[in-house]
């Protein structure tokens, strides 16, 4: 169950860069990018990793992250500069999607390994003071806590200096009113997660016990 949590946390991941370009509204106020969707479900899995398997193995998952998404930066940059086929009339919107800004980019990585760090840290923090209780205050505190850091890192490099602050203060809180709002509700989620971890390891560990007899 480990394996595969981590490889949805790895394509989520990814999968929120794609899609990172187009910007949706809510209400009249609220404008997020449609990656804000996908990348707030990062956090419950790394907090599930957490609590089923160690910070050590949800530290691995951060960092396997990072590498994945430097990885796809370079193989972006590659494709980007192939030389088109003569009949292949998209190249212009093909680089417009997938050409983030080095800004842009640079502040979404800052942002990625400082928050997703965070949250492993005050999630174990938690456990260590909690045992296996409360689950719903270590996801929801170390959650809340790391996606303010990650939204105001992330908007405060890629965007301080090209609109005024009250702007940039707009964003940081609308975006993190959204967050705060599916923080809450992914509650369940992770206690249905991690149910089904800790039945998984239980089942592993009857196995080889069996095995040792």
């Amino acid at each position: 169950m480990r394996y595969y949590l981590s490889g949805i946390f790895v394509g989520l991941l990814l999968l929120s860069n794609i899609v990172a370009v187009k910007l949706m509204s809510i209400g009249s106020w609220i404008v997020i990018p449609a990656a804000a969707i996908i990348y707030v479900c990062t956090y419950p899995i790394l907090d599930v990793l957490t609590e089923a398997y160690g910070k050590d193995a949800a530290r691995k998952t951060v960092q396997t992250g990072f590498i994945a998404q430097l990885l796809s930066i370079g193989f972006i940059w590659i494709a980007i500069h192939l030389p088109a086929a003569p009949f292949f009339e998209n190249q212009e919107a093909f680089e417009t999607i997938f050409s983030a800004g080095f800004r842009v980019t640079i502040a979404s990585l800052v942002a990625y390994m400082i928050s997703q760090n965070l949250d492993v840290t005050i999630f174990d923090k938690l456990k260590q003071k909690h045992g296996t209780k409360q689950l719903w205050v270590r996801n929801n505190a170390s959650t809340m806590v790391s996606q303010l850091v990650d939204t105001t890192i992330f908007i405060t490099i890629a965007f301080a200096g090209t609109m005024p602050v009250s702007v940039l203060l707009g964003m940081i809180a609308s975006q993190y009113l959204f967050k705060f709002a599916i923080a809450v509700l992914d509650t369940p989620v992770v206690y249905l997660l991690v149910a089904i971890c800790r039945k998984n390891e239980k089942k592993l560990g009857n196995v080889e016990v069996s095995l040792q007899q």
